[in-house]
Order: structure tokens, then C-alpha cells, then sequence
């Protein structure tokens, strides 16, 4: 299935697309959630929609899509896990995966735009392959962890350098600013896509390719990620882990190259979708 959220800001209701149609489910679901997530909320709609998929009414038109996910409890990034974005950053490939977060207030829909901070003028982008979590994981072995999977979507891990990397501390402050969690534009459950680790990306700015490659260069894949990070801390239904970034970030380029506003950022992975996004100042 694929599963999105369309609305408002702040009155985001579920959806699921059919035979690329766009239906509401908003009378069935309340939301893609935790607690939907916890509840077997995937194997319950799936149900529901062979029996009531002909009295589904489409969504309005030009309805904004948002986040394909509701605000979760955490969004936990791994950086430096493509080796050609390693090598690109001078940086060697780590031994563990190195973890990060973005704060859930950064979270914003697909074609939102996204907001340069006040102060910033090393904002960057990031085409990522994220996943969602489907049940609590605590020290789960890696022979098991694919079962804590609901599945995968798109997300443009949008960085501001110079808060990131210059001014000392933790990478976060670079990394969750309001808008910098682009999600979507929908959540692809895990039997939809056959092999996640081919998976070809790729990000535009302004018409110009700068990021091509393809998921078979993480460094760790996602049952590692899901056993390594359930050491440190419980992973909970409907939180978003994304994966890291390949070669071709402003950041790698002499001189760097970073955006600015009335720049737009196009992004896609292969059977999860694309994403628009105008750059706009604080």
C-alpha cells in the first residue's frame, strides 16, 4: 500500500493511493500514527479496503500533501553512511553508524517550502531514503529486524552547515531547524519494493542534477540500523529512521555551493515518489 496525508497544516488527514488515485481515509483512520502503527494498523487497512474500496471518495483537488507520517517520537538520522558521500567529505567511512537527530518540529510535507534560517547562509540538501518503524524494538537481533519495518518513504535531510559542523556541539542544531524534515510524499509498505538496497536517487537544484546514485552504497543497511540503534534506545511505532545521504551535496563542491532563496530542490527515489521544494528566507 501506499499511504499519505493530505490537508492543512495542523489539520492533516490519512490517505491511500490506488492505482494512483488519491483517496481519504480520514472516516476510517484517524491517523498514521503510533499508535495506528502499534494497533497493526497496516494489516487492519488492508482489510478494511477490499471491502469498502468502492464507497472511498477521492481528495479535493489541489489539497496540500503532507508529511506521510504524523509528528513522531523521534526522527533519528545516521550520517556519513554512503561511502561515495564519505569519500566526498574527506571523511573515513565510520566503524559504528554515527546517529544524529532532527527535531519533530522540523517535519514538513513533500512540496512544502523550505526556510532558510535567520542567519544561515550555508543551508544544503540531502536526498535520503528513510523508514518507519511498525513496533516497538528493543535489542533486536539483526536476523529479525526487517519484521520492526513498516516500510519506506522519501526525505530531504535539508542541513545548515555552518550551526552543523562550526559551531561546535552536536550536529543537530544544523539539522532540525523548522522545514528541514521534508517527508513523503507518500509511505510505501515494505512488500511493495523488491529490493530496498537497489534502489536508484537522485536530487536537482534549479534543473541541475547534483546528487545520482543508488542504495546499494550504504555502508549499513536497514536491519543494522534497526538492531544497532535498539541497543541504545527504544524504537517506537512510527519513527522515522533515515538512512544518510550519497555524493553530491553542496557541501563536497570547491567552492561549496548552498542555497539560497527562490532555489528549487527536486528529489526522488526509485518506486518512492519525488518531492518539490522552493527555498525561502526566515
Amino acid at each position: 500500500m501506499k499511504l499519505f496525508r493530505f490537508g492543512k497544516v495542523g489539520d492533516e488527514k490519512p490517505g491511500v493511493i490506488i492505482d494512483d488515485v488519491k483517496y481519504d481515509v480520514s472516516q476510517f483512520i484517524d491517523d498514521y500514527n503510533e499508535e495506528f502503527f502499534e494497533t497493526g494498523g497496516i494489516e487492519k487497512l488492508s482489510k478494511l479496503l477490499d471491502e469498502v474500496k468502492s464507497n472511498l471518495h477521492e481528495i479535493p483537488k489541489g489539497s496540500r500533501i503532507a508529511s506521510c507520517i504524523a509528528r513522531p517520537s523521534k526522527i533519528v538520522c545516521i550520517g556519513l553512511n554512503f561511502a561515495d558521500h564519505a569519500k566526498e567529505t574527506g571523511a573515513e567511512p565510520p566503524k559504528e553508524p554515527i546517529i544524529f537527530f532532527k527535531s519533530t518540529t522540523a517535519l514538513s510535507g513533500p512540496n512544502d517550502e523550505v526556510i532558510i534560517p535567520r542567519n544561515s547562509v550555508k543551508t544544503d540538501w540531502e536526498v535520503e531514503l528513510a523508514f518507519v518503524i511498525g513496533k516497538k524494538a528493543q535489542y533486536v537481533d539483526e536476523s529479525e529486524a526487517m519484521d520492526y519495518v513498516a516500510g519506506y518513504c522519501l526525505h530531504n535531510d535539508i542541513s545548515e552547515r555552518e550551526f552543523q559542523i562550526e559551531r561546535g556541539g552536536n550536529w543537530s542544531k544544523g539539522k532540525g531547524c523548522d522545514t528541514f524534515a521534508p517527508l513523503g510524499p507518500f509511505l510505501v509498505t515494505k512488500d511493495e519494493i523488491e529490493d530496498v538496497n537497489n534502489l536508484d536517487m537522485w536530487l536537482n537544484v534549479n534543473g541541475k542534477q547534483f546528487q545520482k546514485s543508488n542504495t546499494t552504497q550504504l555502508i549499513f543497511k536497514i536491519p543494522t540500523l534497526v538492531s544497532y540503534l535498539s541497543q541504545f534506545m527504544t524504537l517506537l511505532p512510527g519513527d522515522v529512521i533515515s538512512t544518510g545521504t550519497p555524493h553530491g551535496v553542496g557541501l563536497g563542491f570547491k567552492p561549496p555551493i548552498y542555497l539560497k532563496e527562490g532555489d528549487v530542490m527536486e528529489l526522488g527515489i526509485e518506486g518512492l515518489g519525488t518531492q518539490t521544494q522552493t527555498a525561502k528566507n526566515w
